[in-house]
């Protein structure tokens, strides 16, 4: 599956939605050396269901990239990368040109949230800090109880706000 050619507007919504991940996530959010909270996600699911796993992905992936090299917070690190690249794509894998229902992102928000952000961020941490997983994952859980009814609501809520727009741009 290859990504398609995208006109001038797209390309456009698709620069603005990262330009609000990077902020809402460099910017405006709670950090902790083992947890970050923001609202990052927000922006990248819309252009995950907008445009599809790969823009999705690769998009996220260049947010965090760019994110790193403009405000640098915590250790850039490749599995970070890695996991921002998972998780724009499984959004767009489960909810891309299907009927956004809160339990279709409810799926996606579980696979995000359980195997990239519990699984495979607490194994990049514990790379990167050397802490041992007894302490890292109780932390990890609590966010993860967290993010997941958060990310549920927040992108149904949106996406029911926003789709009428998105409809009128073509």
């Amino acid at each position: 599956m290859r990504p398609q050619k995208k006109k001038a507007t797209d390309l456009a919504v698709m620069a603005c939605l990262m330009t609000m991940e990077i902020i809402l996530t460099r910017l405006f959010s709670i950090e902790t050396p083992l947890f970050r909270l923001s609202f990052g996600f927000l922006p990248m699911a819309l252009l995950s269901i907008l445009y599809g796993p790969l823009w999705g992905g690769f998009t996220y992936a260049a947010c965090d990239l760019l994110g790193v090299m403009l405000l640098p917070k915590g250790t850039p690190f490749p599995g970070f990368t890695l996991t921002a690249f998972l998780t724009g794509f499984t959004y767009g894998a489960i909810l891309h040109k299907k009927t956004i229902t809160w339990k279709r992102v409810l799926a996606a928000a579980l696979i995000v949230g359980i195997f990239y952000n519990l699984a495979l961020d607490t194994v990049w941490l514990f790379i990167l800090t050397g802490n041992a997983v007894n302490v890292i994952v109780p932390v990890r859980l609590a966010r993860v109880a967290i993010t997941i009814p958060l990310q549920t609501v927040l992108i149904t809520f949106v996406w029911d706000r926003c789709s009428s727009i998105v409809r009128r741009l073509g």
